[in-house]
């Protein structure tokens, strides 16, 4: 069976996420029976509502029937930021379909076969260019899911070299999953997570650059050392023993020639709307109003390259269409996820114990410092993300109660999604839960076991630096606020 374009959620996956939310939902409903209402006082300051410490007082519990426990996830779409909601789901439709379309028409596997076929006879250049292209596209346009087809032409290129599948994962899943965490612009994480909390669109960006850099650094300096004693000594990979079979069936396939690599107009094509895209996120906090439509702007543009960027190279109408319904077929089981995560908060807020919760929550770390609470906010995304790998659905679930949280016990918002999005995203390679990992292993011989043993020491490293980083947002007070 074809390997469909774009982002495909597995029906486990879903079946999973839905029942966990679903309990989500009825423990929320049913908190809203035992805890007892209450309010703090509220300001709004510069267009931004914020708590005021010290202000909560107890309040008559509202009317709240236990049959909307079940319309919450559709209530939230006219309850106080649906408006959100729509527009998050409209931008994650746009950016799946673009995606599908590069994919089904072989654009994002055409400027692969180009840099090797420049790059081709300088290999550890051609390691450390083709890795830095993986996590950038993760970092910046938030691709992850979308690379599991080029898993196999990634292997085919590390056996061609003298390597093993791991160092193929390695350049290609791990690589756009370490950018999709050091994320820049990843409108599924920082897009999403920053509109919910109020924030500038794509703002803090600065830092942000730096953090990828450091994690491509720790990512390169990892690569090659395991690809370098993978050369000299072949049989001290992990899935030596398994590959003996099967490299040259993969070899004799594959097809790295030049002829194989043109990208033409369709190429230039997009790379203009990625052009036009970077000088919107550039220009979003400079521009009065322009962050305020920056996200359905940016949907419409990754838009518009996509398609136009199909039609270009030649797929034709009838293929783009058909991945066009793929990317939305694959991002539609998303949709009734995000309308349950945000419901969850619907539920507590409509019963009247959102702010009991808070008061309770900073109560318990009212000692806390705000280095601790940023990092109790990583380890929180962290657990949740065994359950739920939706970083858009978990967006939805944890940053309406993690920033007025942090907030109260004095985390900026920006710390609290830089924290969001390092618990999301590292982990997605690490956890069994995730498809994503168990497909692209799927297509190799390395188990689930030889992969985390092989990439234990990896993890050890990102998880220092992600302390650090955290660590360090908080001292410098991380913003705008």
């Amino acid at each position: 069976m074809d390997q469909k374009a774009g982002a495909q959620i597995s029906t486990r996956a879903f079946l999973q996420s839905t029942v966990i939310l679903f309990l989500l939902m009825i423990t929320a409903g049913i908190l809203t029976m035992v805890i007892p209402a209450g309010l703090f006082d509220r300001v709004v300051q510069d267009g931004r509502e914020s708590i005021i410490p010290g202000s909560y007082q107890a309040t008559e519990s509202p009317a709240y029937p236990m049959w909307r426990w079940l319309t919450a996830p559709v209530e939230v779409l006219w309850a106080d930021g649906g408006i959100t909601v729509i527009m998050i789901i409209l931008f994650l439709l746009m950016v799946g379909i673009s995606f599908a379309i590069l994919d089904k028409s072989g654009i994002l596997k055409s400027v692969i076969d180009r840099i090797v076929a420049r790059l081709g006879h300088r290999k550890y250049v051609l390691l450390l260019v083709v890795s830095f292209f993986f996590m950038l596209i993760g970092a910046f346009f938030g691709i992850f899911e979308e690379v599991v087809p080029l898993v196999p032409l990634m292997i085919a290129l590390s056996y061609s070299l003298g390597w093993d599948s791991l160092v193929g994962l390695g350049m290609s899943i791990l690589a756009t999953n370490m950018g999709f965490s050091a994320a820049v612009t990843n409108p599924f994480t920082i897009g999403v997570a920053q509109n919910i909390a109020g924030l500038p669109l794509f703002s803090g960006s600065g830092l942000r650059v730096v953090i990828f850099l450091v994690f491509y650094a720790i990512l390169a300096v990892f690569l090659v050392r395991y690809a370098r004693r993978i050369e000299k000594k072949p049989e001290s990979s992990p899935v030596y023993n398994e590959e003996k079979h099967i490299k040259q069936h993969i070899l004799e396939t594959a097809d790295f020639s030049e002829k194989a690599s043109k990208p033409g107009r369709a190429v230039w094509w997009f790379v203009a709307f990625l052009v036009v895209i970077l000088a919107v996120l550039l220009a979003g906090p400079l521009v009065p109003g322009l962050s305020d439509i920056a996200l359905p702007l940016v949907g419409l543009l990754f838009l518009f390259g996509g398609v136009g960027a199909g039609l270009l190279s030649g797929a034709g109408g009838r293929i783009v269409r058909s991945a066009a319904l793929e990317g939305i077929g694959g991002i539609a089981p998303g949709i009734p996820l995000i309308l349950m995560a945000a419901s969850i908060k619907h539920i507590v807020v409509s019963g009247g114990i959102m702010d009991t919760l808070l008061y309770r929550s900073t109560s318990m770390v009212a000692n806390t410092n705000p280095i601790t609470a940023a990092v109790i906010v990583f380890l929180l995304t962290l657990m949740v993300e065994f359950f739920i790998s939706s970083g858009s659905a978990k967006a939805f679930l944890l940053i309406p109660i993690l920033i007025p949280l942090a907030e109260l016990i004095g985390v900026t918002r920006q710390v609290s999604v830089l924290a969001y999005c390092f618990g999301d995203g590292f982990s997605n390679v690490v956890y069994p839960t995730n498809p994503v990992l168990l497909i692209s292993l799927g297509l190799t011989v390395v188990s689930y076991p030889k992969w985390i043993r092989w990439s234990l020491r990896l993890w050890l490293w990102v998880l220092l630096a992600s302390l650090g980083f955290l660590a360090l947002a908080v001292v410098i007070g991380y913003g705008p606020y």
